[in-house]
Order: structure tokens, then C-alpha cells, then sequence
């Protein structure tokens, strides 16, 4: 449950929604929480022409930007576009006789306001949202905790195709996004036709930029060992050659430290007392993204590969 911009967007339950709700004014939580509609031309943000960010006034996420704010004449705020797509819930709204699209906080499910066919280019859309159900921030001010995106770290992993590698760890818990590229060889900006050569060194590899307060590096460590055979040498089943080879990228010391221990730490187990483990573990070097068509390969063509139990 996070955005695309990196926001936890978990829903707040209901006794956080109304401990948020106590700093409200009764007019902010007619809105908010009763779904009213401000007055036109009464709001204070309707005319504000400073740059900066909209924030939900309940939870303060980030809803729209500044530099998507427009003059529509209505008497209400006006954006043509949201400061990320997934911090904002669409639902209809049948009430007062006629079928409107309402606009809902996407974390606290507060009401905003209704968006229209009728904006400007580019997306032709107009987001009209209530001046109290929003709070402005000047651009340089900060944003207070509560709508900054996750403090996150990143990861590199190399286990065979990376479509289902990537596939998996983005259904881990606490993982914000897992993106295919190649990391490991000596050629700059390789193609995964040049990758399939065999002649660039590089490894099919995923970048996995997770959320360490909901998992840690050695829980991505222990899911990327469920997720491939770490014994199998440049290669993993039908999938033969270097660039499926199996190898942690490490993107700092610790992470370095910490990978080579649990590799020792595994060849010891049982699992594979009797089989040896031929995961590298390497200093990361520059992660090329792989081409747009590999990216969410198997969410795009309707598949998925379940996590391992």
C-alpha cells in the first residue's frame, strides 16, 4: 500500500480518523467527514497563486501540486491533474439528483470534492476541491512528517529471468517498488539484446526500494532465497547463461556484511549442507532499467508468481 511517489497510503482506521478529526472546525468536518460543499468563491485557496503543495487537511497527504492549478472561473480550487494518481479515490456520487465523480483522500477516505471532464489540457480534467478540505504549504516551507513520502532503502537482486523475481518482491510487505534492469557487466546502457549475448557481463537484476520499518534487508535476503535456487550456476532452470546467474548487489558495506554472513549462515543449514551455494555477493556497480516492456511483465499480461509459504 504505497504510491507510486513513495507515500504510505494505508487506510487509517476509524479511531485515527477521529483523532485527526478533533482539530477540525465545524465547517472543515461538514466537509471532510459529512461530504458538504463549501460556498463558491468563499474558500481562501481559490485565488492563491503561490507555489507550493496541497495536502489532505485530515492526514496531510500530498494531493496536488501548484503547477497544476488553474483559474476555472468555478469558485472553487481547480487542478488539472493530482500530485500522484494513487493519492486520490474515485467513487460515484448519485446524491442531489444527478451522477458525479467524488474525489476521496485515498489514505483517510475524506471527501475533497468532484472532478470534471471539462479541464484544460493535458489531461483534460478538472479537479474541483473544497478550500477546507485542503492545506497549502509554500514551496521551500517543509512538509510536516505527515506528508513526506517513506524513508525507504534500496536493494539489488540477480536470481534468473527478472520478471518473476521482480514479480515477487512486489508483493512482499514493506516493499515499495520492484523495477527489472541489468547490473553487473561492462557496458554502458545495454540493451537486453546485448545482455543476451552473453558478452557484457551483466545479470538480470531487480532493484527493490523497500520501506526498512515494515522489512528488513535480512527478511529480502531470506524471501530471494525462497524465491530461486541459490545453487544453480549461471543459470536458473531452463534459463541458461550468465546473465541468470544468482548475485547480490550490495548497495552499501553493511548490506555487503550483512549478505556474505547470511550466505555463510545458509551453507551451513541444513538446506544445504550438501549442496554448495554459488549466490555472489558483489559491491553494486551502476542498475540500467531494463526496457519498458519488462517492467511488471507478468501484471501487464495477467499473470503473477505466487509467494513462496
Amino acid at each position: 500500500m504505497y504510491s507510486k511517489s513513495g507515500y504510505d497510503i494505508r487506510p487509517l482506521d476509524q479511531a485515527r480518523i477521529e483523532e485527526l478529526a478533533k482539530d477540525l472546525t465545524p465547517a472543515q468536518r461538514r466537509i471532510l467527514l459529512d461530504k458538504d460543499t463549501e460556498r463558491p468563491f468563499c474558500g481562501p485557496l481559490v485565488d492563491n497563486k503561490e507555489n507550493g503543495t496541497y495536502v489532505c487537511r485530515l492526514c496531510g497527504l500530498p494531493l496536488f501540486s501548484s503547477a497544476a492549478k488553474f483559474h476555472s472561473g468555478t469558485g472553487w480550487p481547480s487542478f488539472f491533474q493530482p500530485f500522484d494518481p494513487d493519492h486520490v479515490r474515485e467513487v460515484t456520487d448519485s446524491s442531489h439528483g444527478m451522477t458525479r465523480t467524488e474525489i476521496l483522500c485515498a489514505r483517510c477516505g475524506s471527501h475533497l470534492g468532484h472532478v470534471f471532464d471539462d479541464g484544460p489540457k493535458p489531461t483534460g480534467l478538472r479537479y474541483c476541491m473544497n478550500s477546507d478540505a485542503l492545506k497549502f504549504y509554500h514551496a521551500g516551507a517543509g512538509l510536516p512528517p505527515e506528508s513526506r513520502p517513506t524513508q525507504t532503502q534500496t536493494a539489488y537482486f540477480a536470481g534468473g529471468c527478472f520478471w518473476g523475481v521482480e514479480d515477487r518482491f512486489s508483493q512482499v510487505p514493506g516493499v515499495i517498488d520492484a523495477t527489472s534492469g541489468y547490473m553487473g557487466g561492462h557496458v554502458a546502457n545495454p540493451t537486453y539484446e546485448q545482455v543476451c549475448t552473453h558478452k557484457t557481463g551483466h545479470a538480470e537484476t531487480v532493484r527493490v526500494r523497500y520501506d526498512p520499518a515494515r522489512v528488513t534487508y535480512r527478511q529480502l535476503l531470506e524471501w530471494f532465497f525462497k524465491f530461486h535456487d541459490p545453487t544453480q550456476v549461471n543459470r536458473q532452470g531452463p534459463d541458461v547463461g550468465d546473465n541468470y546467474r544468482s548475485a547480490i548487489f550490495a548497495a552499501n558495506d553493511e548490506q555487503l556484511q550483512e549478505a556474505k554472513a547470511f550466505i555463510a549462515e545458509q551453507q551451513s543449514s541444513p538446506r544445504f549442507r550438501d549442496r554448495k551455494i554459488a549466490t555472489r555477493v558483489e559491491k553494486g556497480s551502476t542498475f540500467y532499467e531494463a526496457e519498458e516492456y519488462h517492467q511488471d511483465y507478468h501484471a501487464k499480461h495477467g499473470g503473477s508468481c505466487p509467494l513462496p509459504r
